[in-house]
């Protein structure tokens, strides 16, 4: 990441709320076309989450904890503040001086760039604008929130503009929020009903609808270089796993994440 940052644009893609296991199942099922031509063998990474909730888990990897290989490490990080012990900090590790990543990002010339989904992203109070404040530009709008089913699109469109509208030689770090994952998701899923809810099937659905889209973004981000990507959840949740529902607790179904890193290629698909 020390020679990546300064010559790419970046592109940080949180998955809000994705289970690994829906999202293996459905990478291995092959119901993930558009996703699956990018990671790595065609598989997800099997991670630790940094947090168990949204304003935790990217409060971490924003500081550079991005979700953690689930083996024994220590693990070589891509990005770390510079701090004095650190043994996740490589010799490839780019490293910064400022409190978080994104202003590091900023003042190694990038342009950072934040299209929020969550409440957390919402800037309609002091906690929802803590996040999106860390940019120089942040953008947020009912559309593309947790309630609306078209929320991903919203989101793709909104990130085409911002790409369009850069100057060509200006660096960009371009952070997406994608809330489709989130409850309520039944929405997704042809036949559910508000009355019955979520579930992993309707969570599973949600995932098919952003990969659906995805690949507008993918193109968006590396129509103008070559783009280093980052594409993984913040944290999963339980539908009933071993009597746990939701998020914000210590349980498998929230902690282990899927997490993929890749380069997009000007121009492809």
């Amino acid at each position: 990441m020390s020679r990546v940052v300064g010559h790419d644009d970046l592109l940080l893609v949180t998955l809000d709320t994705l289970r690994y296991d829906v999202a293996a199942e459905l990478a291995a099922a092959g119901r993930l076309p558009n996703l699956a031509r990018h990671l790595p063998g065609g598989r997800w990474e099997e991670r630790h989450a940094p947090g168990s909730f949204t304003y935790a888990s990217h409060q971490a990897m924003f500081a550079g904890f991005l979700p953690t290989p689930a083996a024994p490490g220590p693990h070589p990080r891509l990005f770390a503040a510079r701090f004095e012990g650190s043994e996740s900090t490589a010799d490839r590790t780019f490293v910064f001086d400022t409190p978080d990543l994104v202003s590091g990002l900023a003042d190694a010339g990038y342009r950072t760039v934040c299209i929020g989904g969550v409440g957390f992203f919402n800037k309609r109070g002091a906690l929802g604008s803590v996040l999106p404040g860390m940019f120089q530009e942040s953008h947020w709008e009912p559309e593309f929130g947790v309630a609306s089913p078209t929320s991903f699109e919203s989101q793709v469109a909104r990130a085409e503009r911002v790409v369009a509208e850069l100057p060509a030689g200006q660096r960009l770090f371009l952070f997406v929020n994608v809330p489709s994952l989130h409850q309520p998701n039944w929405f997704h899923l042809p036949g559910a009903t508000r009355e019955a809810g979520d579930s992993r099937q309707t969570h599973a659905a949600a995932l098919e609808y952003v990969d659906r889209h995805i690949g507008r973004l993918f193109a968006a981000a590396s129509s103008r270089r070559r783009c280093f990507t980052i594409v993984c959840s913040d944290h999963g949740t339980a539908y009933g796993d071993d009597g746990w529902t939701g998020h914000r607790l210590g349980h498998e179904s929230v902690w282990t994440v899927p997490y993929a890193h890749f380069f997009l290629e000007p121009g492809a698909p």
